[in-house]
């Protein structure tokens, strides 16, 4: 098997997960992750339909990756994902020690690098090397097409929305 060490290349394997959570009508975010070379495990977008807050692409790429490798420490590993990570999922990359973190459009609603807020990786132990923009136009456009899609179908009530209730 050829080894490719190209981010695109692997951006594209992230991106085409990031179709399939779309498909099941998840926020289109895919994540891989690799080692030497080779993805190691893939993972999308899945809060919705396992009913899990914490089903984002790269917690399902990291979950997948330590059973594989059965450590829950993915050193050499590179974690290419979407969209810009939230907070919550920077503390499991941290926490996984990934070496590198390659990811594509930033997310003005909840990134954790530039956008939103500056995730305070000079506070911690482990600095993974961040690298952005990689073919974030695709991810921002699928993105973007969703969400259209989304809102012309949407009759108004958001069936995921959270409802206030009576205490």
């Amino acid at each position: 098997m050829k080894v490719i060490h190209d981010d695109a290349y692997f951006m594209g394997k992230a991106l085409a997960e990031a179709r399939r959570a779309a498909d099941r009508g998840e926020v289109p975010v895919g994540a891989v992750i690799v080692k030497e070379g080779r993805i190691i495990s893939r993972g999308h977008n899945r809060p919705i339909s396992a009913n899990d807050p914490t089903g984002h692409a790269e917690v399902v790429a990291l979950r997948k990756a330590a059973g594989k490798m059965k450590n829950y420490r993915l050193n050499g590993c590179s974690l290419y994902v979407t969209l810009e990570p939230c907070a919550m999922c920077l503390g499991a990359v941290v926490q996984a020690r990934i070496e590198r973190l390659v990811y594509g459009a930033s997310d003005p609603k909840s990134g954790a690098i530039v956008s939103v807020m500056r995730f305070p990786f000079r506070k911690l132990n482990h600095r993974p090397t961040i690298l952005g923009g990689i073919l974030a136009e695709d991810g921002a456009r699928l993105l973007s097409e969703f969400f259209k899609r989304r809102r012309k179908t949407s009759s108004g009530a958001d069936k995921h929305k959270v409802r206030r209730q009576a205490v």
